[in-house]
């Protein structure tokens, strides 16, 4: 499935019109106004993620009174947005946005809670690939995070997460194979 990453509506329609399949808003369709109306005119499906702030400011200290409470309801709203510009339910993934305003405790916390994001009903979605916050744990540059992002995506698959955004696609589907297996067999 191919994706394209935007907050712009009119760079949205180009990449559908390209082929692109799904639309994954960092905003959380909050930048652009005529974004959840486009993606529900063209049926694709949404990844609505969250972010504290913009991208130019979300890592100047980022706090949070209730970590997971505020990404559930930031999420919400999003979901809200999506269905009244008539976007189906079952079109719209969650992200709870690992990396975007966030600091490197917020993100393992995440990670750890990731279940909780079930109650808004939608397939979630994680990207933990060469984060900053597993450089900061094991101390190493992006091009050395492999096991790291290893770690953190089968301690996502486990804690609930359905879709892993990652770089090493070979060894990440390797991984993201066994943790199924162990995780969601019947």
């Amino acid at each position: 499935m191919l994706s394209v990453d935007t907050r712009k509506a009119e760079l949205a329609k180009l990449a559908l019109d390209a082929g692109a399949h799904l639309v994954n808003d960092i905003s959380g369709l909050r930048h652009d106004k005529k974004m959840a109306s486009l993606i529900a005119e063209y049926r694709a499906p949404v990844c609505i993620m969250h972010i504290k702030g913009k991208p130019q400011t979300m890592q100047r200290n980022p706090e949070y009174r209730d970590l997971m409470g505020e990404i559930i309801e930031y999420l919400n709203e999003g979901l809200e947005i999506a269905k009244k510009a008539g976007i189906l339910q079952e079109k719209i993934i969650v992200d709870p946005g690992i990396g975007f305003g966030k600091r490197a405790e917020d993100n393992l916390e995440i990670i750890k809670r990731l279940k909780e994001l079930r109650t808004l009903g939608c397939p979630i979605l994680i990207g933990p690939s060469r984060k900053a916050f597993i450089g900061k744990v094991l101390g190493v540059p992006p091009g050395e995070r492999l096991e790291g992002t290893a770690a953190a995506a089968v301690l996502s698959i486990a804690n609930g997460a359905d879709i892993i955004r990652v770089h090493d696609i070979r060894a990440m589907k390797r991984i993201s194979q066994m943790a199924d297996a162990i995780v969601r067999r019947e």
